[in-house]
């Protein structure tokens, strides 16, 4: 019987082949899961089938890291847009979809050696009950404040031991920076928000809304400036100056950039639903529409959709 490697059999592997790069260790094979499972067991072993080599799916044994994680990403804001729109069985599918990017990622993490999904499990349950002392500990009856005060500092000695640890394997990080623990593979308007936030916790911000506008206006006249020049990079490097100063403003109002542009994004989408719904019923298509036409179906989309902005 092929023995099934532990995070110990890995740490092992890696340990006596320095430099190897990945070394893939012998995983016990499977039997096809033919039906449904509540377990999560059933889900490793329906991924475990589809990455065996010659009788699993020629797409997933195709699949990495890199090629995964956009869906990976799509299946989270697959999971936010089933919340917004309030409904349950979409939900209930979606966090599916997620679960299996989880177990995709560790499968194919096991296969290299790396680590498996009872790794992953054990790695969160360790991090909650590290940092929930007040529910798991001796730390009891904390006011909000100091469970607060008590979570940074937590995190702020596990990323002491990490570094010591990575230092330890090798790894050594590079001089650690405030903004750091903001991660670079955000959405662009969360990354901004993050960012400006932890710069505003060390007194790094503006004290008032209206130099915040005043510095969005003067962006924009730059923006205009470049679009004049007619160079593409300084058009695209200045308005990415007014969309950061854009989130500046949404940070001071206390409202999420990315919320926000969801809600815009919605909007369109229904005023232009509506136009497009009304062209059919006059047996029109877009080709025999001009824009002024469009303009005008625009406005009463604002008024019948209750949207007069």
């Amino acid at each position: 019987m092929t023995h099934t490697p532990t995070s110990e059999d890995r740490a092992a592997n890696r340990h006596n082949n320095p430099g190897a790069g990945v070394v893939e260790m012998p995983v016990e094979p499977v039997q096809p899961l033919k039906q449904s499972s509540r377990s999560i067991d059933g889900l490793i072993e329906i991924m475990a089938s589809l990455r065996t080599p010659v009788t699993g799916c020629a797409w997933d044994l195709a699949q990495n890291f890199t090629t995964i994680a956009p869906y990976t990403i799509e299946e989270a804001y697959e999971v936010v847009d089933a919340i917004e729109r309030g409904d349950p069985e979409d939900l209930c599918d979606e966090l599916g979809d997620l679960l299996l990017q989880v177990v995709f990622h560790a499968r194919m993490a096991e296969e290299q050696s790396l680590f498996s999904f009872a790794d992953v499990c054990e790695a969160i349950t360790k991090k909650m009950i590290r940092r929930h002392p007040h529910v798991f500990g001796d730390a009891r009856d904390l006011p909000p404040d100091q469970v607060k005060a008590l979570w940074g500092q937590i995190k702020a000695q596990e990323k002491v031991e990490r570094a010591v640890h990575r230092a330890a394997s090798g790894k050594p990080e590079p001089a650690p920076c405030l903004l750091d623990d903001v991660p670079q593979a955000l959405p662009a308007l969360t990354r901004a928000d993050k960012l400006q936030k932890l710069a505003g916790s060390i007194g790094f911000d503006w004290d008032d809304i209206q130099l915040v506008l005043a510095k969005c206006d003067e962006e924009l006249a730059e923006v205009r400036e470049a679009i004049a020049s007619g160079d593409q990079d300084a058009i695209k490097d200045e308005i990415g100056d007014l969309l950061f100063v854009v989130v500046n403003i949404a940070r001071h109002m206390k409202i999420d950039p990315e919320e926000a542009l969801r809600l815009g994004n919605q909007k369109f989408y229904n005023r232009f639903n509506f136009i497009e719904k009304t062209l059919k019923v006059k047996n029109k298509d877009w080709s025999d529409t001009d824009l002024a036409e469009m303009e005008d179906l625009w406005v009463k989309a604002k008024h019948a959709l209750g949207q007069s902005r």
